[in-house]
């Protein structure tokens, strides 16, 4: 039994990748809250709990081990055939504000191996994740 929900592990993948450059952008964070109101994963989250679980998320990742300990947590709490879900909104909030720093390309990849998520699969997530952020 996982000690966090799967919804709350799709929280603190977000609110990982968005701290990972130590700048959360409005951009990311608008992009999280609406992913929130719109991902069928999620429809059980409630979106009040949303600042408590990303200052535990914040607090755990300035702990020794904590993105170890953040990624141990989504990886228990979430369905092994969810894991794409996962890296995913990843993808999303990485891509929200326009800017792939080197901090968030690495986190992705960490997640994709953590999560075994195959260089196909990952590949597929980031095409369209970069689809869906083109405009006219």
């Amino acid at each position: 039994m996982s000690t966090i929900s799967p919804e709350t592990a799709l929280i603190y993948t977000m609110v990982l990748v968005s701290a990972s450059d130590d700048a959360m952008t409005d951009r990311e964070l608008e992009r999280m809250t609406g992913l929130v109101g719109y991902l069928p994963a999620l429809r059980g989250y409630r979106i009040e709990h949303l600042a408590t679980d990303t200052d535990t998320c914040i607090d755990l990742l300035q702990s020794e081990e904590g993105l170890d300990a953040i990624l141990g947590l989504v990886a228990e709490a979430v369905p092994e055939k969810d894991y794409d879900l996962v890296y995913s909104v990843a993808c999303e909030v990485a891509a929200s504000d326009g800017q792939l720093p080197q901090e968030e390309l690495r986190l992705l990849e960490i997640i994709r191996h953590t999560l075994g998520i195959d260089r196909l699969t990952a590949a597929a997530i980031e095409r369209a994740t970069a689809t869906r952020q083109k405009t006219f």
